[in-house]
């Protein structure tokens, strides 16, 4: 575990997974190198005082060292940046959340979509935590970061909505989130359309 090159990033944890023999691995995206798979040493029976235990969408700072295999990164030195905890207080916050972090996960970008991609899942995640309306937090977000990689939704997805669709649609998308009374149901038929319209017309894996 030595001797590895050595890397300082800021990352945002996307996704844990099972611990195996000392070590808990995650998921993590990065605004300079897109996703990283870490691995975080176990505690002790008597863990150190500066020892943090990485959660589902911290943001933090890390010092990390590469394994030989070059297919992951040890965790050196973690320190905490912000911790969403109100994600976790709502079952339907973390449901949403952890919906698109995974797409996240699974679709980085190129290289120079990385730090607009970092910056929206600060954004989000910040979103998920402190309001009560996670279901608009997703449509936005998922919209954004299409939208962001260049697919044509404005000219392409808005027109083939159902016309009594078109202006709900608008309002959500761009009317701020503090104002938003659109009844879930709503919310949940327009968020399905943009997922269908995405596997449909795009290489952005959902599933």
């Amino acid at each position: 575990m030595s001797g590895g090159p050595s890397l300082t990033t800021d990352a945002i944890v996307l996704r844990t997974w099972p611990p195996a023999d000392s070590f808990q691995a995650f998921t993590v995206f990065t605004p300079g190198h897109g996703t990283l798979r870490i691995l975080q040493r176990l505690p002790g029976k008597k863990p150190s005082a500066a020892h943090l235990a990485l959660d589902l969408f911290d943001e933090v700072a890390l010092l990390l060292e590469g394994t030989a295999s070059g297919d992951a990164w040890f965790v050196k030195e973690a320190r905490l940046l912000t911790r969403h905890a109100g994600i976790g207080r709502r079952y339907e916050s973390l449901l949403h959340a952890s919906a698109f972090a995974s797409l996240v996960a699974r679709n980085p970008g190129a290289d120079e979509s990385h730090p607009a991609i970092h910056a929206l899942l600060r954004t989000a995640f910040a979103a998920f935590a402190s309001s009560g309306r996670p279901d608009i937090v997703h449509l936005k977000s998922l919209y954004r970061f299409a939208r962001d990689e260049g697919h044509p939704l404005k000219q392409q997805w808005f027109p083939a909505l159902p016309a009594a669709d078109r202006p709900l649609a608008v309002a959500l998308i761009n009317q701020p989130l503090a104002t938003q009374t659109t009844p879930p149901a709503d919310v949940t038929r327009l968020l399905r359309r943009l997922e269908d319209y995405l596997r449909q017309h795009t290489e952005i894996r959902l599933d």
